[in-house]
């Protein structure tokens, strides 16, 4: 069935006004000009054919075809507005799903999330742990987190945290046969790989240390397990500080060196630019942000026990 409606905009002026008895009041609630409430109202009195008020001075009266159209103006508009907050409301709670690389997931992202949880008990965060780049356009994630240049085609990227690697080891290895106490003395202890974190060579040069392959060693695909390997004594590993700051805090890992290197790469907060206003977006932006700084503002160098 085909409705005949008047135009909405002259109907809320109307209602404005109506519930008001004034033009004024009713520019002051929609945020228009009182000229511009009169001349939607007479739009609407020639698309009925009849006068909806009586106009004297600056007081205005309904019509009896004011008073008859009033009730169901309001009542539509109460009705719309009902079902307006609904969608924000849906909008606002719910599933989020979130892709991450699993080292950054396990050691930093899953710590925090009950803290997030508390924050917003109404959004449920769906965990996604994978090491490839996935596509917002055709899969069902609403945001990321990425370790890169920042520069993301159609995503907006919020910086999280630099990165920064360094040998980890466990207090244990400072202890025993050949105590770790200087670079040099890495000749004596097993050096441990990932794929995300190369860096032994240019450690090793920036620190004078001569006699030790850089690419002798086990190699471990997953930067947690490895870190793991180096906690529980199995070698020396670099870490990024990102991943191990929890270990260290612990002082199940120590920095044994304070030399450290710059990585190129930092993390970043990303989602589609057409879900940057989304309600869920925003609280896990704001959250994750604060979390972010909170461990920027920290002690940097854990337990360093190089000096």
């Amino acid at each position: 069935m085909k409705r005949k409606l008047p135009p909405l905009n002259s109907l809320r002026a109307f209602e404005a006004a109506a519930r008001h008895l004034s033009f004024t009041r009713a520019a002051e609630e929609l945020f228009v000009t009182p000229a511009a409430i009169s001349h939607q109202v007479k739009a609407l009195e020639e698309w009925f054919g009849v006068q909806l008020f009586f106009r004297r001075n600056r007081e205005i009266l309904m019509t009896e075809a004011g008073q008859l159209l009033l009730p169901g103006a309001r009542d539509a508009f109460d009705t719309l507005d009902m079902a307006c907050q609904r969608i924000l409301a849906e909008e606002a709670t719910g599933e989020l799903r979130v892709t991450c690389m699993p080292s950054f997931a396990a050691s930093w992202l899953v710590p925090r999330l009950a803290g997030f949880r508390n924050r917003e008990p109404d959004i449920d965060v769906l965990l996604s742990t994978e090491d490839r780049v996935v596509d917002f356009n055709l899969e069902p994630f609403d945001l990321g987190i990425r370790m890169g240049s920042g520069s993301y085609a159609d995503l907006e990227s919020v910086h999280l945290l630099d990165e920064e690697i360094f040998p980890v080891c466990s207090p244990m290895l400072q202890q025993g046969e050949h105590p770790l106490k200087s670079p040099d003395d890495l000749v004596h202890h097993t050096l441990l790989h990932d794929d995300y974190v190369a860096g032994w060579p240019d450690w090793l040069a920036d620190a004078g240390v001569t006699g030790v392959n850089a690419k002798r060693g086990p190699m471990i695909d997953n930067s947690a397990m490895l870190l793991q390997a180096a906690a529980d004594g199995q070698g020396v590993a670099m870490a990024r500080r990102a991943l191990a700051q929890g270990l260290l805090d612990a002082g199940r890992l120590i920095r044994p060196f304070a030399l450290s290197l710059t990585n190129q790469s930092s993390y970043y907060l990303v989602y589609p630019s057409r879900l940057k206003d989304h309600p869920k977006i925003t609280a896990f932006r704001d959250w994750i942000v604060e979390e972010a700084a909170a461990e920027r503002d920290r002690q940097p160098e854990g337990r360093d026990t190089s000096s």
